[in-house]
């Protein structure tokens, strides 16, 4: 429950403006107001008042003004938006109404908030590098798709290749199209190049300011943005009590809508990071395909295949990506070196 002798205040925030609710401690509205979303407006606000209890929702704006409230003395609680539909669905919802209700659930109860907690500016900044990478893979493959997609009404059709080596495909492009996609091509090209420095620039990272990620890199299918990203997701291992919980955390485990007899199988939550889900399941895409080794994540892979049924092997790419997150939390845990077939060790034992 919530602590009675704090005062708690709810912000609602908004790209330029946001909406401020102070409870006292018998819980009536005593301030609302609207300011600036700026550091120094709130700074100007924040600053000299009372230490309270602040919850906002997590957004764009979160990580440096529940920075600001901290250092102002305040305890900032940064709720989980997807878990507030108490807020989202509501009939009467207003700036003014969200930021009260945000105040009387950090009043009642902090956990309701389901709080999270931002990476330090560190993280943030190396996080900052994976994110522009991604963002360049993308427009990438866009501009690799609309190149195709031109070429294939006219007869042609461009060969198959690496996507870094699309933009020397210059001799393939049939006459009538140079003009029009040579400039695409050459714009891959140095998106190519911008995304290897940024590639480079992952790799220095991790093994200057985060050496745990090359621990990670042992284990097969797991490269130096798979690692970084896990890392830094992640922040402190030992905030999950049970190593099957970052499964949950990263969105890999089947939804659950069961009342009476009714309990029907439902697809993966995807709750958590989607960039790092992704990345995992691009590993599991390597360990499960043909020049995967042999290991314990292949084979528990294999037997889920085995069973058939519909989307059986989608299953197991999921299925595999869970475990791998298991394991790689474990080894940041432990620290001990990538065991590949350490269940079979186990089995062995118990068949002796």
């Amino acid at each position: 429950m919530g602590d009675s002798n704090t005062i708690c205040a709810g912000i609602d925030i908004g790209d330029r403006y946001c909406q401020i609710a102070v409870l006292d401690l018998e819980g009536e509205v005593t301030e609302t107001s609207r300011i600036r979303t700026t550091p120094a407006a709130f700074k100007r606000y924040f600053q000299g008042k009372t230490p309270m209890r602040v919850a906002m929702e997590v957004g764009t704006h979160s990580p440096w003004l529940g920075q600001l409230l901290s250092d102002l003395g305040h305890k900032a609680l940064v709720g989980n938006a997807c878990k507030l539909r108490l807020i989202h669905r509501n009939n009467q919802k207003s700036d003014e109404v969200d930021a009260e209700l945000l105040a009387r659930l950090c009043r009642f109860d902090p956990q309701l908030l389901y709080p999270i907690c931002h990476k330090g500016k560190e993280a943030r900044t190396a996080f900052t590098v994976l994110r522009t990478r991604d963002a360049l893979v993308r427009s990438r493959t866009a501009l690799i798709n609309h190149a195709r997609g031109i070429v294939k009404p006219t007869g042609h059709r461009l060969p198959k290749c690496s996507s870094r080596y699309f933009g020397k495909l210059q001799d393939e492009l049939p006459e009538s199209l140079k003009p029009i996609l040579e400039p695409i091509l050459h714009t891959v090209n140095q998106l190519t190049v911008q995304i290897q420095a940024y590639s480079q620039q992952i790799e220095h990272i991790g093994q200057d300011q985060y050496p745990q990620t090359i621990l990670l890199r042992q284990v097969p299918g797991v490269g130096p943005i798979t690692a970084l990203a896990f890392v830094l997701t992640i922040g402190d291992p030992w905030r999950f009590i049970h190593n099957r919980d970052v499964g949950a955390y990263l969105g890999m485990v089947p939804r659950r809508s069961q009342t009476g007899q009714s309990d029907p199988e439902l697809p993966i939550t995807k709750a958590g990071s989607r960039y790092l889900r992704t990345m995992l399941v691009q590993c599991s895409h390597y360990i499960l395909g043909p020049f995967g080794p042999d290991n314990d994540l292949r084979r528990s892979g294999e037997r889920i295949c085995s069973r058939g049924g519909k989307n059986a092997k989608k299953r197991a790419r999921v299925a595999v990506a869970r475990r791998l997150a298991v394991m790689l939390l474990s080894m940041l845990k432990t620290g001990e070196a990538y065991d590949p077939l350490h269940g079979s060790h186990d089995d062995e034992i118990l068949v002796a």
